[in-house]
């Protein structure tokens, strides 16, 4: 016969098995949300950007100092356009100084032209090289600057451009 005793065990252990398994799921969502969040503002910090190159061309056309070609060769850095800049921008780092950005965080390499982002959550990126950061060239198009990927990356089965 079983104790009264070896039952409360046993209805205990296994309360703390489902909270456990309800506690793991959860944690798996979590982090999906938070996956989804990191993309999302990834996405409108590269949005805010390339607004800000077109409208400095268009300011710039508007204003008759300069042709379209000068305006391109005088932007630098691109986050110096935006009225504020990110509260993760790291500043100027090299492609190779690449693990000296905070996680989380916006770079700018003036040697290339390129505007980095170091991941969060690497493991989401579904890049070519295992990439643990995502860079973007600033490139002429015309004589509006555009932000190309370097490399194709797709994040959760979506792809970044």
């Amino acid at each position: 016969m079983v104790s009264v005793s070896n039952r409360r065990l046993a209805e205990w252990s296994l309360l703390t098995l489902v909270l456990v398994v309800l506690l793991a799921v959860f944690g798996r969502q979590v982090r999906s949300v938070q996956i989804q969040a990191e993309r999302a503002a990834v996405q409108g910090t590269l949005g805010a950007l390339r607004t800000a190159l077109v409208l400095s061309h268009v300011t710039a056309q508007l204003a008759g100092n300069m042709d379209g070609n000068t305006a391109v060769a005088q932007i630098s850095n691109p986050f110096l356009l935006l009225k504020a800049r990110p509260g993760n921008f790291a500043g100027d780092f090299a492609m190779a100084q690449v693990d000296a950005v905070p996680l989380g965080a916006w770079a700018f390499d003036g040697d290339c032209g390129c505007v980095g982002y170091r991941l969060l959550y690497p493991e989401a990126l579904d890049a070519p090289d295992g990439a643990e950061s995502v860079w973007f060239r600033l490139e002429g198009l015309g004589a509006v600057l555009q932000l190309v990927p370097l490399t194709r990356y797709v994040w959760q089965g979506q792809t970044l451009n």
